[in-house]
């Protein structure tokens, strides 16, 4: 599979996706969500409550997946394997970053929904919520924009287009 470059990894992480979390339950079986995070810095924000079952699955396990994929115009995907470690009031400040997540995914870059963002971001600070930072130890990056399947498949799909002639 094509592999993301680099520029167009840090690109793609940019944009308002939302993302799907990978967590483990009690059993060892895998848990997932849709989730909002932010890449800063070579690390993964993302914001949650403490009722969330989610959350609870990370306090007690860190292991954590997150996958990220988009179609047109930046197709690609992007997955992040690591620990998570918590971030908590009051000894971490979780603000600026959730405010920041607030931005990138309400305020879209558009100074137009600076309200909006200013009244999301209000009700944020209003839950019981923590950060949880996820340090990838494993990236994978693909580039869809150009991904045309494995040999095998294109000439399986020849063969059938062949034999349907």
């Amino acid at each position: 599979m094509p592999r993301m470059s680099d520029e167009k990894q840090e690109v793609f992480l940019r944009q308002p996706i939302t993302g799907v979390i990978a967590t483990l339950r009690k059993d060892g079986m895998p848990y997932t969500v849709p989730v909002w995070w932010l890449w800063r810095d070579g690390v993964i924000w993302v914001t949650g409550t403490y009722s969330r079952v989610w959350c609870k699955q990370l306090l007690k396990d860190p292991r954590a997946s997150l996958c990220i994929e988009a179609g047109r115009p930046n197709s690609g995907h992007i997955e992040f394997d690591g620990y998570v470690e918590a971030k908590e009031l009051p000894a971490f400040d979780i603000w600026p970053i959730s405010r920041a997540l607030a931005e990138k995914y309400v305020g879209r870059g558009d100074p137009a929904n600076a309200e909006a963002v200013e009244r999301f971001f209000s009700n944020m600070q209003t839950e019981p919520r923590l950060l949880f930072r996820l340090v990838p130890e494993v990236r994978r990056a693909i580039d869809m924009s150009v991904y045309r399947g494995k040999r095998a498949d294109r000439e399986y799909q020849a063969k059938q287009r062949e034999s349907a002639d």
